[in-house]
């Protein structure tokens, strides 16, 4: 079997040396050349406050992406819904396909995007949305987005703007069961974080096609979000991957900080748990060259009948990552 359609997704990583400006115009030759290569869809990431990410407003920048590229499907991965009324969210999106009509993915999470902090920061009003207010925002969100609110609704004579015939495309991300019954009972296609829990996946997809009920779209679409990094060599790969496995070492020990250089932490120095931890999180991820990269995300989209894969490569030379990007290109 071959491969499903590869798509990216990038966070506008920033790191060690470099600024946010230089993450943020990194993430623009990235969509260029994505577009070059044949991947499908390219996605931007919601991110908070932190030392290490610089998309914080998706919308806008898939918006300035779709300036400087042609064809590529641009999208957010996702919108942190909670933050914000379904109304703006609706009107930002209508904007956008009718913008750039038939380009706009509208992908949706629930996670707050950052720390508890900058999340108090983005509340509107003294209080936030609570989980639990999740599943009826997405209803808002969808009757705006289709003008067809009921007419019993509170706001059912509340338009969204622009009107016009189409409607992005819309998917829920998730890492666990909760998205992937709210995604199923949608009707919408599901991104499941894969690079963020890799143990779930089976069985949230298998809800997801268990609670699936025809409405956006009429069949089932799973995408699984993977870590993967591609090189000339297994061992290459592996050194460039340390990038993000310390990285992620530490955000468990409750570090924010930028992207280190694969050499910045002497491995052989380091005590035997933190080395077993570095081992975990590394096993998270797929890196190695060409052939054992896609060997093992064939794997991977075989155990869920993936209908599309999307990969999040993050190491500190970005030239490198272009490479990865590159080496794995479907087209």
């Amino acid at each position: 079997m071959s491969l499903p359609p590869l798509s990216v997704l990038d966070q506008s990583p920033i790191r060690f040396g470099g600024t946010a400006a230089d993450a943020v115009a990194e993430t623009v030759e990235l969509a260029r050349r994505a577009e070059q290569w044949g991947y499908r869809r390219f996605w931007c990431a919601e991110h908070h406050s932190s030392a290490a990410f610089a998309g914080s407003v998706p919308e806008v920048l898939i918006g300035h992406l779709a300036d400087r590229t042609d064809h590529i499907r641009l999208g957010t991965g996702g919108v942190m819904l909670s933050h914000y009324s379904p109304l703006k969210v609706a009107e930002s999106f209508r904007m956008l396909e009718t913008l750039h009509p038939g380009r706009i993915d509208l992908g949706l999470g629930r996670a707050p995007g950052g720390d508890q902090l900058s999340t108090a920061a983005l509340r509107t009003g003294p209080t936030a949305y609570g989980p639990e207010v999740f599943p009826e925002q997405l209803v808002d969100l969808l009757a705006y987005l289709r003008g067809d609110m009921a007419a019993e609704h509170p706001f059912s004579k509340v338009k969204a703007q622009p009107q016009g015939t189409g409607v992005p495309d819309l998917w829920l991300l998730g890492s666990g069961g909760d998205s992937a019954a709210y995604a199923g009972a949608l009707g919408a296609g599901f991104a499941y974080a894969h690079f963020i829990n890799p143990d779930n996946l089976v069985q949230a997809v298998d809800v997801y096609r268990r609670s699936f009920r025809p409405g956006l779209t009429p069949e089932p679409r799973v995408m699984p979000a993977v870590f993967a990094l591609a090189a000339d060599t297994d061992e290459e790969a592996r050194y460039l991957a340390r990038t993000r496995d310390v990285w992620v070492l530490n955000l468990l020990s409750g570090r924010d900080i930028p992207f280190p250089a694969p050499d910045a932490v002497d491995f052989d120095a380091l005590p035997e748990p933190a080395r077993r931890r570095l081992d975990m999180v590394a096993a998270r991820g797929v890196a190695g060259d060409v052939a054992t990269v896609r060997a093992r995300l064939q794997d991977l989209s075989d155990s869920v009948r993936a209908d599309e894969l999307m990969i999040v490569t993050i190491t500190h030379d970005f030239a490198a990552r272009l490479r990865s990007y590159e080496l794995l290109a479907p087209g």
